[in-house]
């Protein structure tokens, strides 16, 4: 809601792991933000799956997290696993940053 309330983004939640693929298909988003910590299967499983779907396979996924402190986010220059991360807690503006700066990014980070 508060991405939405920014009026920068239409925002949708898909909480159940197992559907993530199939919302992301029909919602046809321009980037994915993933918590790792899911039901089900966790964050890093969800990425693969929508890595492996053509339809979603250019989509820029990025990861904001409470499984990572900001320190160890920040030794790993903000990438992890090749994607982007944002620890949690993060503030709007933050997060409407680290969204913005990764909107058009097309590959996994290197």
């Amino acid at each position: 809601m508060t991405l939405e309330q920014t009026g920068k983004y239409e925002v949708r939640a898909e909480n159940d792991s197992k559907l993530v693929v199939q919302s992301a298909i029909e919602f046809q988003p321009d980037l994915i933000l993933l918590d790792v910590i899911m039901p089900e299967m966790d964050g890093g499983d969800v990425a693969i799956a929508l890595r492996a779907n053509p339809a979603l396979g250019k989509v820029p996924i990025v990861f904001l997290t409470a499984a990572m402190v900001k320190s160890e986010v920040d030794e790993r220059g903000g990438v992890m696993g090749g994607y982007p991360f944002l620890a949690k807690p993060a503030s709007t503006e933050e997060i409407v940053r680290f969204i913005d700066r990764n909107l058009n990014r097309t590959q996994v980070v290197e």
